[in-house]
This record gives structure tokens, sequence and C-alpha cells, in this order.
């Protein structure tokens, strides 16, 4: 799919440091320059893959960004020291003095499939929080199956967030209406595109102001149903424009404002900096 470079794309979630990309790094990241994703959020969901995502941000500066988080599966893991390195790597600065981790997460809650007991995860979520408004940085939001007690303990301390975006949204519009009641941004992923189970996300979709919308892949997770001939199992940055096409047909407005909109909103929630192409 073409799209018009005046008007780039960002995907604000993209686990780059996945072992999927071990072998064809560099390759993912070229094709998605080539895809007109010319700037992507590199998600931390440990200590350690905090600390690759910053490596890979500070080696590709001014196209990759990363968060520091600690995932609700691994939140088992969480202690003061994990919190400690997550506040050490927050602070890095890249050649020209710029944050290079430009949100707190992912972090949240998922009582789902049950990884981390629910108090274990709680307790990092709020540890979370609370270095978020230390720093000021957004923060970069999950949840599964834990609406309530996700969103009781976001509004303790929404009023002191920087900002807020609930990444890899799939609920429905009650559960939209309440995000949208706290300020936070919707991140939009492939999950959209699947036909058997998107029903209720493409209504709720259909809802968000313009303005709360960001684009994401979540790559290499929630490949598009159209891509599996393709690209097999595997989602990577350089599909971002069929959800992009996606959240155009379900919202009614045209491609490129889609585009447009989407990425200023990412550029001013992040804080991000101009495109520098190639690192």
């Amino acid at each position: 799919m073409s799209l018009d470079p005046s008007y780039p794309l960002i995907d604000i979630g993209v686990n780059l440091t996945h072992r999927q990309f071990a072998s064809d790094r560099p390759l993912v990241i070229e094709r998605a320059r080539a895809a007109g994703v010319v700037q992507q959020v590199v998600t931390g969901t440990s200590v350690a893959s905090s600390k690759a995502a910053l490596l890979l941000a500070r080696d590709h500066a001014g196209e990759l960004w990363a968060t520091a988080g600690i995932h609700p599966h691994d939140a088992s893991a969480y202690d003061v020291a994990a919190l400690a390195s997550l506040r050490a790597l927050s602070l890095e600065r890249g050649p020209r003095g710029e944050a290079l981790v430009v949100a707190v997460g992912e972090c949240g809650l998922d009582y789902d499939r049950g990884f981390s007991p629910r108090d274990a995860q709680r307790r990092c979520f709020a540890a979370l929080l609370a270095l978020a408004v230390q720093l000021q940085k957004p923060v970069f939001l999950h949840e599964r199956a834990a609406h309530a007690d996700f969103v009781a303990m976001l509004r303790e301390h929404r009023a002191s967030l920087a900002g807020a975006v609930v990444h890899c949204f799939t609920g429905n519009l009650a559960e939209l209406e309440s995000y949208l009641e706290l300020g936070c941004h919707i991140g939009v992923t492939g999950y959209l595109l699947d036909d058997r189970r998107a029903g209720e996300l493409r209504r709720a979709i259909a809802r968000v102001p313009l303005e709360r919308l960001m684009l994401e892949t979540d790559a290499p997770f929630l490949l598009p149903p159209s891509a599996r001939k393709s690209h097999g199992r595997r989602n990577e940055p350089a599909l971002l424009p069929l959800v992009l096409e996606e959240v155009a047909r379900v919202t009614g407005h045209e491609r490129q404002a889609i585009a447009r909109i989407t990425t200023e909103n990412a550029r001013r929630f992040f804080g991000l900096g101009p495109t520098v192409a190639g690192p």
C-alpha cells in the first residue's frame, strides 16, 4: 500500500526487541521506512527489554524511541531494584540531549492469563504509575479482563500524569468511554481487522475523537489476517498502513487525514523530535 510521503506514519507500539526480530531487525526497520512508517516507539516490557529498547533508540536516533516498563505478565519480577533500573533508563539522553525513553510502560493489569498474581500486578502497576508521575512522562498502558481495578488505579493518579495511552485497545464502547473520560489516548492495532472478533471494537473506534487516536502494530503480534499469506505468522511495522486503512474505513475519514492526525497526535503525546532517516 502506497502512502503520500507528506503524511508519514508513526508506530507507537512495536516489540522490536523480541526474539522473532533477532535475525533481520535492520531489514524490518528498513521495510517500515519504505512503507512510510518513519518513526517507531519500541516497547519495554521488562528491565532487560527496556534496556534493549533504549539501545535501539540510541542507535537509531530520531527514528526509534523507547518505553521503559514491566508488563503485568512479568509483574512477579518487580522489586525496588527493578524500579531503580527503570528510573535510570528513563533519564538517559540521546546524542542531541533528547530523551530516548518517551513513556513509562508497558504497564497495567492483565487478569486474563494470570502469568503473575493479581496482587503482584497491582503493586507493580502502582509503582510504575508513581514513577511516571515523578518523571512527568506519559504512561503506555495494558489492560485485559481487569477493567474495574485498572480504571480505579489509573483514576487515582490520572490528574498528576503527563498523559496516558491505552495501548492495543480491544474493548467495548462502555470501556472506551471510561478511558476517554479519564483523558486517555487510544492505541489501535491490527485487531481491528479481525472480522471474527472486532465487531464491538469497530463500533467503539468509530466513536473515538480523532485527536485521541494513535496507530500501532504491536508487532510481532496481532498480524492482520489479510497479511497472513505474505507474512506467515509474524507482524511487523511495515504493515501499519493496513491498520490505517481500516481505521479510515471504520471512522469514515480519508486515509490521509487519519495519517496526518494520528502522526501529529503521536509526536505531541510522546514529545518526539523530527525524523532522521536511517541510523
